[in-house]
């Protein structure tokens, strides 16, 4: 029997291993030098030299994200309901409410016609998800978040590299959100980066994500312990030096996939855009399920389905929506299926993977 191909792969190697033991053996382990050198490092190759606060997880970069740009009680965040629950779940912790709106059918990202429908004389911000790796519509969202005097929030979480007409993502709104979690395109073992457009939102992301101060015992505000130890961080600046040769590893394997495969719906790159593929997700229309078990059960590939239940139908986030009607959010999560292209695969994987979707879309699930 073949070798079974993982959706996805975390490759952690030789000199990640070494960074952490030089970090162990200096006895400086929780968040130091490493951590402020990786935020250098992470601020000058990926998001043109803005100001970033590495915190502990990508969920508390988008809690303590927005809080320090000024969201709370009262105030509405639009969001995507096609996304994992993190970005929503970020909105409501603040005590704020997050507003479900549609997402585009190409790119599953927020439906710029979809967030003007739903700002009110309550909404402060506009927080897009550019999922799987492409950018959202930020040109579109930036144009209507200046008309209606709004911030935008980038969730980023999954856009590690990705662009829109060669600006970074990231660079676009008050604060973006990088996660370092195992699963992504990079990671620190576990991890979030906060990219923000102001020192001053910088600083106060700084107090937040240590108990409210930059010097010992000298609290300013109320903060949280969201703080990056340095040994995340030792692991994350050796990943963001392998992360270019990486992204374009998964570009050339999605490109391989794209004109290989047939009988599904392949992901789109937009004019102008930079997919990272995060993930590789196509379309299956009837019976996305069971093409995955066959994929599984059949051919040893695997996949996953991200997200099969939208957030606005969470029972953690159902009383915040209402009677919404979302029916390309729907269909998504009735569709997608995501393929591997991690950049791990082999030439033998990716004719593997090809030939496998080929005979399940040709004899159906």
């Amino acid at each position: 029997m073949s070798e079974f191909i993982p959706p996805a792969k975390p490759i952690i190697g030789e000199e990640e291993r070494a960074a952490v033991d030089r970090v162990l053996q200096s006895g400086m382990i929780a968040q130091g030098p490493e951590v402020e050198a990786f935020e250098r490092e992470f601020s000058d190759q990926l998001v043109s030299s803005r100001p970033v606060v590495a915190v502990n997880s990508g969920t508390s970069g988008l809690h303590l994200g927005l809080l320090s740009a000024g969201v709370g009680v009262g105030d509405e965040v639009i969001v995507p309901s096609f996304t994992f629950a993190a970005t929503a779940n970020s909105v409501a912790l603040t005590g704020a409410t997050p507003v479900f709106a549609d997402i585009d059918p190409e790119t599953f990202t927020l439906d710029p016609g979809a967030v003007e429908a739903a700002i009110t004389e309550r909404t402060k911000g506009i927080m897009p998800v550019h999922l799987y790796g492409h950018p959202a519509h930020l040109d579109q969202l930036t144009r209507l978040a200046e008309r209606y005097h709004l911030d935008i929030y980038e969730d980023a979480a999954q856009a590690h590299g990705a662009a829109l007409d060669g600006r970074p993502v990231g660079t676009f709104g008050a604060f973006a959100m990088f996660s370092l979690y195992p699963t992504k395109n990079m990671t620190s073992g576990e991890g979030g980066m906060i990219v923000t457009a102001t020192d001053e939102l910088a600083r106060t992301a700084r107090l937040l994500r240590n108990q409210g101060m930059e010097r010992q015992y000298e609290n300013e505000i109320v903060g949280f312990n969201a703080r990056m130890t340095d040994l995340h961080a030792s692991i994350g600046r050796v990943q963001l030096t392998k992360l270019p040769a990486w992204t374009q590893q998964r570009r050339e394997n999605a490109a391989y996939l794209s004109e290989h495969l047939a009988g599904v719906e392949i992901p789109v790159e937009c004019p102008g855009a930079t997919h990272v593929y995060h993930q590789y997700t196509i379309r299956v229309p009837e019976d996305r399920d069971g093409f995955a078990r066959a994929l599984r059960d059949e051919h040893q590939v695997g996949s996953g389905i991200y997200y099969p239940i939208p957030n606005h139908q969470l029972p953690s986030l159902a009383s915040f929506a209402g009677e919404i009607d979302l029916p390309e959010t729907h269909r998504a999560a009735r569709e997608v299926l995501s393929l591997p292209v991690h950049p791990s695969l082999s030439e033998e994987d990716l004719d593997r993977i090809v030939t496998a979707v080929n005979s399940v879309a040709r004899v159906g699930a």
